[in-house]
C-alpha cells in the first residue's frame, strides 16, 4: 500500500466476493494496518466527542472490533449484537430482510439499561437492515440512541436515508458507489 492518506485509501475491494457482480469492501487491510486503524477509530469518535454515551453497540462482526476500540477510548462498556444463537443467557431478538432472505439478530435482555445512550457502531451501511434490528432491539430495552457510526456507507443500498427516516443521526467515513 503506497503512502495512504484517507481511511478509504486502506480499504481493499474484492470483485466478485462473494458472488459475481459483488464489489467486497474489505475492511481488515484497514483493521490490520496500525495507523489506518487509529484514524479510522478517531474519526469515528469525532463526532461525540463531548457528548454523554453510556454503551457502545457493535453489530456482528466487524462491528465488534470497531465499536470495542470505541468503547475503550469512551471509557464505557460495549454491548454486543449478534445472529441469533451466539448468546448465552435470556436474550430479545429482532428479525430483518437480507438482500437473500431473512435472518435474526438478538442481544442479552439486560445489556441496556432504560434510559442509557447508546452509540451504535459497525463498519459498513448497505441497506440498513442489520442497523435498523439492532436500533429497535436497543429502542425496545428504553435505549437512547446517539448516533449510528460507519466506516464505509454504499449510498445507492439506500441504508443511510433509511436510519434518518428513523430519525437517526448517522456518520459515515467514506462511500463506495455500486454494490
Amino acid at each position: 500500500m503506497q503512502n495512504p492518506k484517507t481511511v478509504k485509501d486502506y480499504i481493499r475491494t474484492i470483485p466478485d466476493f462473494p458472488h459475481e457482480g459483488i464489489m467486497f469492501r474489505d475492511v481488515t487491510t484497514l483493521f490490520a494496518d496500525a495507523r489506518g486503524f487509529r484514524i479510522a477509530i478517531d474519526q469515528l469518535l469525532h463526532p461525540y466527542a463531548g457528548t454523554d454515551i453510556d454503551k457502545v453497540v457493535g453489530l456482528e462482526a466487524r462491528g465488534f472490533i470497531l465499536g470495542g476500540a470505541i468503547a475503550h477510548q469512551l471509557s464505557v462498556g460495549f454491548v454486543p449484537i449478534r445472529k441469533k444463537g451466539k448468546l448465552p443467557g435470556d436474550t430479545i431478538e429482532q428479525g430483518y430482510t437480507l438482500e437473500y432472505g431473512d435472518a435474526v439478530m438478538e442481544v442479552h435482555d439486560d445489556a441496556i439499561q432504560p434510559g442509557e445512550r447508546v452509540l451504535v457502531v459497525d463498519d459498513l451501511l448497505a441497506t440498513g437492515g442489520t442497523a435498523e434490528a439492532g436500533i429497535k432491539l436497543i429502542e425496545r430495552m428504553g435505549g437512547d440512541i446517539t448516533g449510528c457510526a460507519f466506516v464505509i456507507d454504499l449510498p445507492e443500498l439506500g441504508g443511510r436515508k433509511r436510519l434518518a427516516a428513523l430519525g437517526m443521526d448517522v456518520h459515515v467515513l467514506c462511500e463506495f458507489e455500486g454494490a
